[in-house]
């Protein structure tokens, strides 16, 4: 534990739980560098806009927000491409991870993979492991639509509605800064899952309600 303020705590009200995919449940591009992915999107947007490959370079975004409609299509379909083609070499899924969405839903929880990976990837990898179970729905990347992405808290809020319950009710558990800002932005709580030592101080400043740096505290807190 890596913070003030438990996740059981945060949890405690929470009548659905958010789970953003790459991370807290697996490592996409674990066997399929995603340094690898990014170069060779970054190549495909460059040969079609030049200056947007050269904005696309210096930033960690998977797909260029401000880009051709066309062209943004474009390398969003080479994106999908490369996660589904991940999806063949991923690994297991992140330790804790399969014990989380258990209890989650034992709870009584409704349960919801929100994430900005394509909706297609995230069911196959969770079909593959029999985790769908566990799941009442999957809310992936907004096709076309880049810019509704997190930290948009659009996901959060569409997600919500499809569960009946107010957005205001749920927690996200997530490990980037855009899910720290997509809660905050739709009004939800949010746990930090810093799986990389930096993370906790970024997590932090940016007024995550609990961090973790393990998704087996996420399991036992739910499991409490």
């Amino acid at each position: 534990m890596t913070h003030d303020d438990q996740p059981s705590g945060v949890l405690e009200h929470a009548r659905v739980v958010f789970f953003d995919f790459d991370g807290p449940v697996c490592d996409v591009f674990a066997r399929l560098p995603a340094s690898e992915v990014a170069k060779q999107l970054t190549a495909l947007l460059s040969i079609q806009h030049e200056t947007a490959g050269a904005e696309a370079a210096e930033t960690d975004d998977r797909i260029a927000h401000e880009t051709d409609a066309a062209i943004g299509q474009a390398v969003e379909q080479a994106l999908t491409a490369a996660e589904v083609e991940a999806v063949a070499v991923a690994g297991p899924p992140t330790p804790g991870a399969v014990e989380s969405l258990q209890a989650a839903r034992s709870s009584g929880r409704a349960v919801v993979v929100v994430s900005n990976n394509s909706a297609d990837y995230v069911q196959r990898f969770m079909e593959l492991h029999g985790l769908g179970k566990y799941v009442a729905r999957t809310i992936g990347r907004p096709s076309g639509e880049p810019h509704l992405m997190k930290p948009n808290p659009y996901p959060l809020i569409s997600a919500a509605e499809q569960v009946h319950v107010d957005v205001t009710l749920s927690t996200l558990i997530g490990d980037s800064l855009t899910d720290i800002q997509a809660a905050h932005a739709a009004g939800a709580t949010v746990i930090g899952y810093a799986n990389k030592p930096h993370k906790a101080a970024l997590f932090a400043e940016a007024g995550a309600d609990a961090i973790t740096d393990a998704m087996q505290d996420i399991a036992d807190a739910l499991a409490a």
